[in-house]
């Protein structure tokens, strides 16, 4: 059996190639082969045992080879791809399918990125509901990268508008970048503070 596995998540497939291979499989480079290769790797048996386990990394990048797989579908050996980049394109991968699993592993969006670009625009209205927003992402976020954002996110605001709230807003954040290089208060606490001045500017 032959299957294809590709994509960002390079962990999670891993797992799932341990899981269907085991510990012990054989690890070929698929850019270094011939096509002259091919019937020994998919079809011919080991000293040890007629089923083989075999990843093949990256065969896709190499075109004379990749489009000879077609002919080794009925290999008795259990047989992944494991690819760093997939062209749906290809006629081969077209030709593939519908006649073997292709599995993509998506790394996972954080979903806790929606709400780091959304406290900004809250604490314009809000800064107790924004400092409830930071609680939930705290956890995972630099203050200081944290602090960039925001200032992104005024300069934004500013190029849209150009109003006095949106000036206001980018001296309170120059004092907070004075403040988190020279305070002994926490990064955090001083952030909390500019957010809530911020529905009052």
């Amino acid at each position: 059996m032959i299957r294809i596995f590709y994509g960002e998540d390079r962990v999670r497939a891993k797992n799932e190639i341990d899981k269907l291979l085991g510990k012990d499989y054989e690890v070929i480079e698929g850019s270094e082969l011939e096509p002259s290769d091919l019937p020994s790797i998919f079809l011919g048996a080991s000293l040890l045992s007629d089923n083989r386990k075999i990843l093949i990394r990256d065969l896709t990048t190499n075109k004379p080879a990749f489009e000879k797989i077609l002919d080794y579908l009925n290999t008795p050996h259990e047989i992944i791809l494991f690819e760093t980049k997939l062209d749906k394109r290809s006629a081969t991968f077209k030709l593939l399918k519908d006649k073997i699993e292709i599995k993509e592993f998506v790394l996972k969006k954080d979903p806790s990125a929606n709400l780091v670009f959304g406290i900004y625009e809250t604490a314009k209205k809000d800064g107790k509901k924004a400092i409830e927003n930071l609680e939930k992402i705290k956890v995972n976020q630099d203050p200081i990268m944290f602090f960039g954002l925001l200032v992104s996110q005024a300069l934004k605001d500013y190029q849209r508008n150009q109003g006095i709230k949106e000036k206001k807003a980018l001296k309170e954040l120059s004092k907070l970048d004075l403040d988190l290089k020279s305070s002994k208060l926490s990064s955090w606490l001083l952030i909390e503070s500019f957010l809530l001045r911020l529905s009052s500017l």
